[in-house]
């Protein structure tokens, strides 16, 4: 049996704080506001195995309004929900994900956020795919007010 979710997410850009996606700090000026660290990729890869699970969004299982989760790691959020796909008797078949982003570019930094994401996910690279793409300068994302990134992932029973 296969389940696919697909996943999505957005943090706006801001000065004073550290830009992490996918679980890698990337040198700019501007990080992302939010919560926890705002890692928009893990965010959206959280919410594509929970939409493969049924099991609802990241915002209802690591609620905004809890101190529990202020600054929170999205790496350490990531392998709470990664528990989950594997009570339920699931593996990654396989992951693609976008991340959408005028400036800074993030094909520097994707091998790393492969490696991080392949520890926690317990998959091999082939089976995870990170992209880069840019707005063309149009929308909050091309005037580099923000960062944007969509994930789907489908879970194999094991």
């Amino acid at each position: 049996m296969y389940r696919i979710g697909i996943g999505y997410d957005i943090h706006k850009l801001i000065e004073g704080r550290d830009l992490v996606i996918g679980g890698v700090k990337i040198t700019h000026e501007k990080g992302l506001l939010g919560h926890s660290d705002a890692d928009v990729l893990i965010h959206a890869i959280i919410d594509a195995m929970l939409g493969a699970l049924a099991l609802s969004d990241i915002g209802t299982l690591f609620p905004d309004n809890d101190e529990l989760y202020k600054d929170a790691d999205s790496t350490m959020l990531l392998k709470d929900v990664y528990k989950l796909v594997k009570e339920k008797k699931y593996v990654i078949e396989n992951l693609d994900s976008n991340i959408v982003a005028q400036q800074p570019k993030m094909m520097p930094y994707i091998p790393k956020m492969k490696e991080v994401l392949c520890r926690i996910l317990e998959v091999e690279p082939e089976r995870i795919s990170i992209k880069a793409k840019t707005n063309e300068k149009m929308d909050a994302v091309g005037q580099e007010l923000a960062i944007e990134a969509h994930s789907v992932v489908l879970l194999k029973k094991v």
